[in-house]
C-alpha cells in the first residue's frame, strides 16, 4: 500500500481484519520494520485521539516519530495556487510539501474541511498536494471527506463486540452547537457499506450526506423506526452537505439526542461515537456512562487501525 485515504486503499476487508487481530495480540512483533524509519504527523487541525494512537502506532513499529502542529509550531501556510503573498502567510505549502518529504520515509496528514469552498473541500485539495509534492507515502489522519483510521477502528470494534453475523449497524444524527465536517459519517458510511451488515442512516430532512456515501445505505428519517432492533448506534453530528445550505446549521433539535428511551427501542444496542463528544447534546450521560457505551474500547482500536495501515505501507517501502 503506498498511500491511505479510504477504505479501497485496504484492501480485502476479511484480510484487514485478521492483520487488526495479529497485530492487536502481537504489538511490538514488528519493530525491524520501522527500525530507522522517520514517521512525520503534520497537524492542521486539534487532535487527541489521532494523535496519541498514530504516535503510539509508529512506536510499537520500531519508528521515530516526529510531530509538526501547522497552527503552533511553524510558519502560517499558504494553500493557494497564484496568489500574492502579501499578508501573514510566509511560507507556500508548495515549498514546505517537498521540504518535508525530505526529512520523513512516512507522512500523516489532518486537515479538515473548511467550510469556504465545497469543491475546495470535496477534492481534498491539501491532502492531494502532499500526494502529489512530498514523494513520500501519505496516510489520511482525516481530510475534508473522509477519517478512515477512525472507521477502520469503528469495523474493528464492531466485529469484537457484535453477537450475530449481519448486525444492523445505524448511524444517526446528533444535535451539537457547531457546524462540523461531514468526514466522519461519510467515511463510516463507506466503510459500512463495504462490508454486509444492514446499514441504516437517519438524519433530520436537510442532512442527507453526497450520495457516493450513501450509496446502498437504508436512509430512515423516522428516527424511532431507525433505531428499532439495532445491534448498534452511532452517534455523530455534521452540517448540511446540500447546497445551497454547505456547512450550516440547520437543526440543533434535542429531540436527535442519543437518550435511553430511543436506546431502549434497539437489540440492547451498543452506542458507539468517535469523540470527543458534547455529553446531553449528542448523547445522555445515562448512555454514555451505561455498559453498553463502548467508545473507550473503540477509541483503543484507533492505536491498531493505524499500526496496520503503518505497517501496509512500511511493508511497501
Amino acid at each position: 500500500m503506498r498511500n491511505f485515504t479510504s477504505v479501497h486503499d485496504i484492501g480485502d476487508l476479511k484480510s484487514a481484519l485478521e492483520k487488526a487481530k495479529y497485530v492487536k495480540e502481537n504489538p511490538f512483533a514488528d519493530q525491524e520494520l520501522g527500525k530507522n524509519k522517520t514517521l512525520l504527523l503534520i497537524f492542521f487541525n486539534s487532535s487527541l485521539r489521532t494523535r496519541l494512537s498514530t504516535q503510539k502506532a509508529g512506536l510499537n513499529l520500531g519508528m521515530n516519530v516526529i510531530v509538526l502542529d501547522i497552527n503552533q509550531g511553524a510558519w502560517k501556510l499558504e494553500t493557494e495556487k497564484g496568489v500574492i503573498m502579501d499578508g501573514d502567510k510566509p511560507e507556500h505549502i508548495l515549498e514546505a510539501i517537498p521540504v518535508m518529504g525530505a526529512y520523513c520515509d512516512v507522512i500523516g496528514v489532518r486537515s479538515f474541511a473548511q467550510f469556504e469552498e465545497k469543491a475546495a473541500d470535496y477534492n481534498e485539495v491539501i491532502l492531494n498536494q502532499f500526494i502529489q509534492y512530498s514523494g513520500k507515502p501519505i496516510f489520511s489522519m482525516e481530510a475534508a471527506t473522509r477519517h478512515p483510521l477512525q472507521s477502520f477502528a469503528d469495523l474493528i470494534t464492531i466485529e469484537e463486540f457484535k453477537k450475530t453475523e449481519k448486525p444492523k449497524v445505524v448511524l444517526t444524527w446528533a444535535p451539537h452547537p457547531r457546524a462540523l465536517p461531514q468526514a466522519v459519517p461519510n467515511s463510516f458510511a463507506e466503510w459500512m457499506n463495504a462490508t454486509d451488515y444492514q446499514f441504516v442512516i437517519t438524519h433530520p430532512e436537510g442532512y442527507e450526506l453526497d450520495e457516493k456515501f450513501v450509496a446502498n445505505a437504508i436512509v430512515e428519517y423516522d428516527k424511532e423506526k431507525a433505531y428499532k432492533d439495532a445491534d448498534f448506534i452511532y452517534a455523530k453530528n455534521w452540517a448540511a452537505y446540500q447546497d445551497p445550505n454547505y456547512g450550516k446549521i440547520l437543526s440543533t433539535d434535542r429531540a436527535w439526542t442519543v437518550e435511553s428511551k430511543k436506546m431502549a427501542l434497539t437489540n440492547n444496542a451498543y452506542f458507539m461515537h468517535c469523540l470527543p463528544v458534547r455529553r446531553n447534546m449528542i448523547v445522555s450521560d445515562e448512555v454514555i456512562d451505561s455498559q453498553q457505551s463502548i467508545v473507550i474500547p473503540e477509541a483503543a482500536n484507533r492505536v491498531v487501525s493505524a499500526q496496520v495501515v503503518l505497517k501496509e505501507i512500511l511493508l511497501g517501502l
